[in-house]
C-alpha cells in the first residue's frame, strides 16, 4: 500500500517549504557564527604552553575555550600556522551568508576551494619575518610546518637569490589569497564591483572632505578679518553719530514734554521706558478700573546687527527715545480696538510680514483700555505696506471713530525710532518669537472628504528564481551523474527578461479610465460603480459592483459597445467567481511581452511537484501559470492562425524538454502541416520520426493505445493502480538488485496436452511517459474521423494511469472537429482567440474568446472550472532550433519502429476490437463478427444487409460493410437489378 500514496499532494505548499527553507538556512548561519567565533577565540587566545595533547603541563590554560580549544589550536598552528585564521574568517563569512540569505547558494562550489586558500595563508604566512618570541617558543615558521616545507622547497627550486625569491612569493601569495579568498567567502563580480566603488567613492569623498576644511578654514580666517576690520569702522562712524545727537538731546527732551503735557494734562507725566516704576504708574487708572483686564500684546521689532559688546555712552537716551515711540504706537493702536500690534518691519514699508503673536483668541477681542493723553495721540502715516498688511488684522466690526490730536513729527525721533543698530533690552527678538507663531493654533478647516482611490497596483513578488536558474547564475562543480551522458537545456539559450521593458500605468490614469467607464455604462443604462481598478502586463480589470436587480448577462452582451466607446481593440466581460463584481477586462495601451525563460526560471516550474510541468504564461496580475499535464491528464487547445497557438504548443513542448530527460519522458509528435513541429525531428525524446502523414498518424494512435493496453496488464501483475506505483515498484527493486519474475507459456505437453509454463526473470525498466502532440486536429479527422475519434476517446478515457497524455490543437473549433465525445473526455481546454462566439461556445462552453486580443492571449479552463486569462509567452525560432541543437549533440533518438509501421498482426486485430473498428479490413476472416455473418450467409443461403442486420442485431453500416467485405472476397456476388445476390459457396453437408 505504501507505492499507492506517491501520487498524492505534497503535505506543505510551496510557501511554507519556502518559509521553512529559510529559518533553516538562518538557524545553520547562526550555528556557523558561533562556530566561527569559537574558533576566533580559540586560535586568538592560543599559547604554546597551554597544555595539549602534545605537551604536558601542570600550568593553568590560558586558552578562552580551555583545553579542547588548546588541544585544537596546538596542532593547527603547526601545521598551517597563521593560515588557521582562515577557518574563523569562513565559519563567519558563511554564517553572515546564510542568515542573511545573501549568496548562500555558492556555497557548495566555492567552500571546495577552502583548503586551498588556507594553505596558500600558510605559505603567506611563511614567507613574513617571525619575531624573537615567536621563534623562543616554536621551532618552525609563521606558516607553520607546511608553510615552510613548501617555501623550502620553492627557494631550493628557484635559482635566484633568496631574499628577492621570500619577497617574490610574498607578493604572488598576497594577491593569490586576495583573489582566491574573494572567491571562498562567495563573493561574485557584482559584490566586488560594489566594495571597489565604495572603496573608490570613500576615497574620493575622504580627499574632497579634507580639502574642502582646508579652503574653508582659510576662508573663514580671512572672512573674519574683514569683519572685525569692518566692525571697528561702523564703531567708529556709530560714536561720531552720537556726539552730534548729544548736542540737541537736552531741546528734544524738552519739548517732547511739553507736547506731552499740553496733549495730557490730567495723565502722568511720560518717564523712561525702562523704570519699571513709571510704567507700573502709568497703568494704575486702567488696573482700577478694569480689574480683569488681559496683558497688553507686546510689540517686537526686528534687529539685524547683533548686539554691542560694551554700552556706549549716550545709549540709555536713545533706548529711551525708542521707548516712547514704542509706547505711544502701541497705545494708539489699542486706541483704535485693534486685537493684534501692526507688523514693524527693519525700516519703513519693507513688506508685510507679521512679526507679533495674536494671543487672542479666534472671535474674541480684548478690553478696551482707558483712553488716556498719550493714547489719544496721532499714529504716524502709514507706508503703503502697512496699508496692505492692515486689513488682514483689523477686526470684524469698524469702530467708532476717535478723536486725535496732531502730533508734531519729529524727524530725529523717528530716525532714532528706526534705528535698528541696537536693541533695548525690553522686547523679543524675532528669534524668540517665531517658533510661537509657528506653534499657534491654526483655525480649524471643514474636513474634506478624500476621494476614493480605486486602483490596485497587484503586489508583484519578486519572481523566485529555482535551483536550475541559480545553479546556472554562478559557476560550480556539479558532480550529478544521475543521466551520464545528457544534460538538460541550459536557461541561457533563451531570451533574458532583462530585455523586456516594464510598463506602469500611473494611478490617475486607471483612475481616468475608471470614471469615464462608468460614465459609458450609465449611458447604456447599467447602474453601478467601479470599485477597484487591476492592472496587469497585458490588460486592466476593471471591477464593476452592479446595482441591485441588474443581471450579468446584461452587461456582457454590451462587451462590443463598451470597447467602442472606450476606444479599445476588445473589451472582455465576464464575472468573477466567488465574488459579486464583474470584471470588465480592456487591453492597455502598450502591452508587456512575457518571456519564456521567466517562468522557466521561477520556483513555480524548477521547484515544483508537477510531473509533467507545463509553462503557460502570466496571468492578468503578472504572476506565473504553471500547469501540470499529468493531472488534466489531456489537453485540447483552440484558436485561429496568428491567435499563438503554435507559439503555445511550443512553448509546452520545451517545458517538457527542460524539466525530463529521455528516460522520463518520450513524445510522440504529429504534425499534418508539416511545418510546425518538424523542427524538433531528431530529438532524443521522439519515439518515432515526427509524423506528417495522416495514415500514419493512425497508425501511430493505434500504437499508443496498444502501449497503453500493454502497461496496464504489466501493472496488474505488479499490483499497482498508477505509472507512479510500478515505477516506485522498479525503483525499490533496483536498489536492491532484485529482477521482476513472469510465468509464460512454452508449449504443450505431448501425452497430456497440457500447456507448459516457465519462469522468466527479467530486469526492471522504469516506463517513461509518454506525451502524444497533434498540431492540426481537423486534417486527421477530414482523412480518418471514425479511426481518430474513437482512438482519442480510447486514450482519453483511459491513458491517464498508464503515464499517457494528449495535446491536441485545431484552429477549427467546429462541432465535426471537436465531437461531444472528444469534448467529454478533455476537461482541460485552451482558447486562444477565435472568429465567431459559437467557436467560443464549442470549446469552452461560453463567449469571451471571440474578444482577446491574439499573440498569445488565451482563456484557461482546468479541469471545467473557472476560466482564467493567461498570457502566454513568447519564443523564437531560433531558440527552438539552438535547444533542438542541443538536445542532438547527446545522440540519435531510440524510435520504436512500431510507432508507424503499425504494431504486429496479431496484435492488429486485438487493438481494432478493442477500438470497435473491426469492420471488413480484416481480410484474413479473423475477425469474430465477420466469421458468424459468413456461416449464416452459407447456412441459410441469403445475403442481405437487412438480413444480416436482423440475425447479428448489428446496425445497417456495420451490416453493409461485411456484405461488401463478403463480395470482396467472392463469396456472394454483386447484387443483380432487384437487389438480389448469389451465394458462391456451396453448401456445406
Amino acid at each position: 500500500m505504501a507505492y499507492q500514496t506517491r501520487g498524492r499532494d505534497p503535505l506543505l505548499d510551496s510557501n511554507m517549504t519556502e518559509a521553512l527553507e529559510k529559518r533553516g538556512k538562518e538557524l545553520l548561519g547562526l550555528a556557523l557564527i558561533m562556530l566561527g567565533v569559537m574558533a576566533a577565540m580559540m586560535i586568538g587566545s592560543y599559547t604554546p604552553d597551554d597544555p595539549n595533547w602534545m605537551v604536558s603541563t601542570d600550568a593553568p590554560v590560558q586558552n578562552w575555550m580551555g583545553r579542547i580549544g588548546a588541544s585544537v589550536a596546538a596542532p593547527l598552528f603547526m601545521i598551517v600556522g597563521w593560515g588557521a585564521w582562515g577557518i574563523a574568517v569562513i565559519l563567519l563569512a558563511w554564517g553572515m551568508r546564510f542568515a542573511l540569505h545573501s549568496g548562500q547558494d555558492r556555497a557548495l562550489g566555492r567552500l571546495i576551494f577552502a583548503p586551498i586558500a588556507i594553505a596558500l595563508g600558510s605559505i603567506y604566512a611563511a614567507t613574513l619575518a617571525p619575531g624573537s618570541e615567536w621563534l623562543q617558543t616554536h621551532s618552525f615558521g609563521l606558516g607553520g610546518l607546511f608553510g615552510d616545507t613548501v617555501m623550502g622547497a620553492i627557494l631550493t627550486i628557484l635559482p635566484i637569490g633568496s631574499t628577492f625569491t621570500v619577497k617574490f612569493m610574498s607578493l604572488v601569495m598576497g594577491l593569490g589569497i586576495l583573489a582566491l579568498g574573494a572567491f571562498v567567502l562567495g563573493f561574485n563580480r557584482v559584490e566586488l564591483n560594489r566594495i571597489a566603488r565604495f572603496l573608490l567613492v570613500g576615497t574620493i569623498m575622504a580627499y574632497a572632505t579634507m580639502m574642502s576644511l582646508l579652503g574653508r578654514g582659510a576662508t573663514g580666517a580671512m572672512q573674519a578679518a574683514q569683519n572685525l576690520q569692518a566692525r571697528q569702522s561702523e564703531r567708529r562712524e556709530r560714536l561720531r553719530i552720537e556726539a552730534e545727537e548729544n548736542a540737541a538731546f537736552a531741546a528734544q527732551q524738552e519739548a517732547a514734554a511739553n507736547v506731552v503735557q499740553r496733549d495730557m494734562p490730567r495723565a502722568e507725566p511720560v518717564v523712561q521706558a525702562e523704570s519699571a516704576k513709571a510704567g507700573l504708574l502709568g497703568r494704575v487708572p486702567g488696573l482700577i478700573k478694569r480689574p480683569e483686564q488681559l496683558p497688553e500684546p507686546e510689540l517686537v521689532e526686528t534687529w539685524s546687527d547683533a548686539l554691542v559688546e560694551e554700552e556706549e555712552p549716550g545709549s540709555d537716551r536713545i533706548k529711551t527715545k525708542i521707548a516712547d515711540v514704542i509706547k505711544n504706537r502701541v497705545r494708539s493702536t489699542k486706541a483704535v480696538h485693534t486685537p493684534v500690534t501692526a507688523p514693524l518691519t527693519r525700516g519703513r514699508g519693507r513688506g508685510p510680514d507679521p512679526l507679533v503673536l495674536n494671543t487672542t483668541p479666534t472671535g474674541q477681542l480684548p478690553p478696551e483700555p482707558p483712553l488716556t493723553g498719550a493714547a489719544k495721540r496721532t499714529e504716524p502715516p502709514l507706508t503703503d505696506a502697512a496699508r496692505s498688511a492692515a486689513p488682514a488684522f483689523a477686526p470684524a466690526a469698524a469702530p467708532a471713530p476717535v478723536a486725535e490730536a496732531p502730533m508734531a513729527q519729529d524727524d530725529d525721533m523717528l530716525d532714532a525710532a528706526d534705528y535698528d543698530s541696537y536693541d533695548t533690552g525690553d522686547h523679543e527678538t524675532v528669534s524668540d518669537v517665531l517658533p510661537l507663531q509657528q506653534a499657534a493654533p491654526e483655525t480649524p478647516s471643514i474636513p474634506v472628504a478624500e476621494p476614493r482611490r480605486v486602483v490596485q497596483q497587484p503586489v508583484r513578488k519578486p519572481v523566485q528564481p529555482s535551483r536550475k536558474a541559480q545553479a546556472e547564475a554562478q559557476p560550480t562543480l556539479t558532480f550529478d551523474d544521475t543521466h551520464p551522458g545528457f544534460e538538460l537545456p541550459p536557461l541561457s539559450l533563451l531570451e533574458s527578461p532583462e530585455t523586456v521593458e516594464r510598463l506602469h500605468l500611473s494611478d490617475e490614469a486607471l483612475e481616468e479610465n475608471a470614471r469615464m467607464l462608468e460614465t459609458v455604462l450609465d449611458d447604456y443604462g447599467v447602474k453601478g460603480e467601479i470599485v477597484a481598478v487591476r492592472p496587469g502586463p497585458v490588460v486592466t480589470m476593471y471591477e464593476l459592483e452592479p446595482a441591485p436587480g441588474l443581471k450579468a448577462s446584461r452587461v456582457i452582451g454590451l462587451a462590443d459597445d463598451i470597447a467602442r466607446s472606450m476606444a479599445a481593440l476588445s473589451a472582455r466581460v465576464s464575472t468573477v467567481p466567488g465574488r459579486s463584481v464583474i470584471g470588465i477586462e480592456l487591453p492597455n495601451e502598450n502591452r508587456e511581452k512575457v518571456i519564456l525563460r521567466e517562468i522557466l526560471s521561477s520556483r513555480d516550474f524548477g521547484d515544483g511537484n508537477q510531473r509533467l510541468p507545463l509553462a503557460l504564461g502570466k496571468d492578468i496580475g503578472g504572476d506565473p501559470i504553471v500547469a501540470n499535464l499529468a493531472k488534466m491528464p489531456h489537453l485540447l487547445i483552440a484558436g485561429t492562425t496568428g491567435s499563438g497557438k503554435s507559439v503555445a504548443i511550443n512553448t509546452m513542448i520545451l517545458s517538457l524538454l527542460y524539466k525530463l530527460t529521455p528516460q522520463e519522458c518520450r513524445l510522440i509528435m504529429i504534425d499534418p502541416k508539416m511545418l510546425e513541429l518538424s523542427v524538433y525531428d531528431g530529438i532524443p525524446h521522439l519515439l518515432s520520426p515526427v509524423v506528417t502523414d495522416p495514415k500514419k498518424a493512425v497508425v501511430a494512435l493505434k500504437w499508443t493505445v496498444g502501449e497503453m493496453e500493454e502497461r496496464y496488464r504489466k501493472m496488474s501483475k505488479m499490483g499497482v493502480r498508477n505509472i507512479e506505483g510500478y515505477n516506485g515498484r522498479v525503483r525499490d527493486a533496483l536498489a536492491k538488485g532484485e529482477l521482476f519474475s513472469r510465468t509464460v507459456q512454452t508449449g504443450f505437453d505431448e501425452d497430456t496436452g497440457e500447456p507448459i509454463f516457465e519462469t522468466e526473470e527479467t530486469t526492471p525498466e522504469a516506463l517513461p511517459y509518454i506525451v502524444v502532440i497533434v498540431d492540426e486536429m481537423a486534417d486527421l479527422m477530414m482523412v480518418a474521423g471514425k479511426e481518430i475519434e474513437a482512438c482519442i476517446q480510447r486514450l482519453a478515457q483511459m491513458a491517464r494511469a498508464s503515464g499517457i497524455h494528449l495535446i491536441m490543437a485545431t484552429q477549427r473549433p467546429s462541432v465535426d472537429v471537436i465531437t461531444g465525445t472528444i469534448k467529454a473526455n478533455f476537461p482541460t481546454r485552451i482558447s486562444f482567440q477565435v472568429t465567431s462566439k459559437i467557436d467560443s461556445r464549442t470549446i469552452l462552453g461560453e463567449m469571451g474568446a471571440e474578444q482577446l486580443l491574439g499573440m498569445g492571449d488565451m482563456l484557461y479552463m482546468a479541469g471545467g472550472a473557472k476560466i482564467t486569462r493567461c498570457h502566454g509567452p513568447f519564443v523564437s525560432d531560433e531558440e527552438v532550433e539552438e535547444i533542438v541543437n542541443h538536445l542532438k549533440q547527446f545522440g540519435e533518438p531510440d524510435y520504436v519502429s512500431g510507432v508507424v509501421q503499425g504494431p504486429a498482426e496479431d496484435k492488429e486485430s486485438d487493438i481494432d476490437a478493442v477500438l470497435g473498428l473491426n469492420t471488413g479490413g480484416n481480410t484474413d476472416g479473423e475477425d469474430a463478427l465477420y466469421d458468424t455473418a459468413v456461416q449464416v450467409v452459407i447456412k441459410d443461403r441469403k445475403c442481405s444487409t437487412s438480413y444480416i442486420q436482423r440475425k447479428l442485431a448489428i446496425g445497417y453500416n456495420k451490416a453493409a460493410r461485411l456484405v461488401e467485405q463478403m463480395e470482396e472476397e467472392g463469396l456472394v456476388s454483386p447484387a443483380n437489378h432487384v437487389g438480389k445476390r448469389e451465394i458462391l459457396v456451396p453448401e456445406q453437408g
